[in-house]
């Protein structure tokens, strides 16, 4: 997970052609080439056994030749849709479906997999987030609306790509027993209008609903405080997980860290404790998000 922005955004190659929503190219992690070209051998098969050209089988299902050339080639991350169309359209029974649990793993660039492992498992999370709304409460158009803010810009399917990443990280809301959540959100997050006004309005009831929880606690560091702890680095997480030691993670401009070596730890926890003891309580910090909701 990411305390702000576009940390959990993996390298992806632009699309040879829009996607219609079918499938998704970009560059491997270390593993993912193995499992879609062992999807794309078995689609090929299946195919051929049907006597079908990539044209007739992407008439069938909605998606173009190319598209299903892609896969079979090991090139495209297919949707489930996809999967589920291919195997009707084959008379796999469910030999070509049964795929998508493994297709979904590889998904989403390592690094999200691997921070998602980590909030999985976590029994407490706490974060501070600096520059705008932390990734696990954003709405679906505020992310858009960052994404598409980020420069050098990024085509639509990569946009497209992290959005999902970061909307399957917000399952961690459904988590029973559930974790407990703590956040301190920057004033200026709640103030710069990402996306519109309408955008900031449905985010700021966002997070008031979210805020309701009761395994969630979200603080609001004031601007106008003159003693801030925050300001020596930018926005990080702790993770206490159930198994392991407790971990960091840590963003920079360019790169993010994750780490559990306990000098390091032990810094940004003794900074995140005093950050919130300098920023509202938590019923205090959801007052001040109604009253700035109240004034978008």
């Amino acid at each position: 997970m990411t305390a702000g922005g576009t940390a959990d955004a993996g390298a992806v190659t632009g699309a040879e052609e829009p996607d219609d929503d079918g499938v998704e190219e970009q560059d491997w992690d270390e593993g993912t080439s193995e499992t879609l070209e062992a999807v794309g051998r078995h689609l090929r098969k299946w195919r051929e056994r049907a006597g079908l050209s990539r044209a007739e089988l992407g008439e069938q299902i909605g998606y173009t030749e190319h598209q299903v050339e892609a896969v079979e080639r090991g090139r495209r991350i297919p949707k489930p849709a996809f999967l589920d169309g291919s195997d009707v359209a084959l008379g796999a029974d469910g030999m070509i479906a049964e795929f998508k649990k493994d297709v979904e793993q590889v998904r989403y660039p390592k690094k999200v997999r691997d921070l998602t492992r980590l909030e999985t498992d976590a029994a407490e999370m706490g974060a501070y987030a600096a520059h705008h709304i932390h990734g696990l409460f954003q709405t679906e158009e505020y992310m858009r609306a960052l994404y598409r803010m980020h420069r050098p810009m990024l085509d639509e399917d990569h946009i497209e790509r992290n959005v999902s990443a970061r909307l399957a990280r917000q399952r961690v809301f459904e988590r029973r027993p559930a974790p407990f959540l703590s956040f301190v959100q920057e004033e200026i997050t709640l103030r710069r209008p990402v996306g519109g006004r309408m955008v900031m309005r449905n985010q700021l009831e966002r997070l008031l609903e979210v805020g309701q929880l009761r395994n969630v606690e979200i603080q609001v560091m004031p601007t106008d405080r003159e003693d801030h702890a925050g300001l020596s680095g930018g926005s990080f997480m702790l993770l206490d997980p159930h198994h392991g030691p407790k971990v960091a993670h840590a963003e920079g401009a360019l790169f993010s860290r994750v780490t559990s070596e306990r000098k390091h730890v032990r810094v940004l926890e003794a900074r995140y404790g005093i950050i919130r003891a300098q920023a509202l309580n938590p019923r205090e910090s959801l007052a001040f998000i109604d009253k700035v909701l109240g004034e978008t």
